[in-house]
């Protein structure tokens, strides 16, 4: 099994993104854990202690039925105000030094939103700080230096375009799971009307998705570097 580490910028990033690659992650028995960089408040109709319980919540949802819960941790940098600096690479570089990540997602490059471009750049300097010898990162707990084989980017909802994917996780056993996880932020899609639009959209994207590979649901991911199949059995089949 793997340790997977899902970066989000803000709590809710992750679920809107990949919420049905973590379940099914989750179902089969690899060890994931969502990093929150920042806490996603101020907005409307949130704040810092109602947005934690939400997040809470929505890991608890992608949880249901795994014989190991989803975990979630907070890095705790400025909300609206993230900076690619060396002393966050150097944070999240112990995060995936002490979960011993092996396999990474964190939003794709290009974003609309800020705060996105600033984590994915921090994020993808991270993964080669973390192996770093001889050089103690902040909150690795001793663990050994690592580099995480695979960095997969996921797709955020500011950027208006049509994602073009490297792969598509089938996720249709666990689409309304997503979605359930997604209303679990009732200050941010429940509470304001013009936010529960999102939600059918996200719900449409799956469906989508889905088709192109002949099933139900699906999530898109790029990724810069080459995926190795042992076998044709890896592929979704069409027909």
């Amino acid at each position: 099994m793997a340790n997977v580490l899902v970066v989000g910028p803000h709590p809710d990033d992750q679920e809107i993104g990949m919420g049905g690659t973590i379940a099914l992650l989750a179902s089969q028995g690899h060890d994931v854990l969502l990093l929150d960089m920042t806490d996603g408040e101020p907005t409307p109709h949130g704040d810092p202690k109602t947005r934690a319980a939400e997040a809470a919540r929505a890991a608890e949802i992608l949880s249901t039925g795994a014989a190991r819960p989803v975990r979630r941790r907070l890095l705790g940098l400025k909300n609206r105000f993230v900076e690619h600096t060396i002393e966050a690479r150097h944070r999240v570089a112990g995060v995936i030094r002490a979960h011993q990540a092996t396999v990474i997602f964190c939003p794709y490059p290009e974003d609309a939103h800020p705060d996105h471009r600033a984590v994915t750049r921090i994020v993808e300097d991270a993964r080669f700080d973390a192996k770093l010898t001889k050089i103690q990162m902040p909150g690795d707990e001793g663990r050994p230096p690592i580099y995480p084989a695979w960095l997969f980017y996921y797709y955020a909802s500011h950027l208006r375009w049509v994602a073009d994917p490297s792969f598509i996780m089938d996720i249709t056993p666990f689409a309304e799971r997503k979605i359930d996880a997604i209303t679990a932020y009732h200050t941010q899609f429940v509470l304001p009307e013009k936010n529960r639009k999102v939600v059918d959209w996200i719900r449409a994207s799956g469906v989508y998705f889905g088709s192109r590979i002949g099933v139900g649901a699906g999530e898109p991911f790029f990724t810069k570097e080459p995926i190795g199949l042992h076998a044709l059995s890896g592929v979704v089949n069409l027909a």
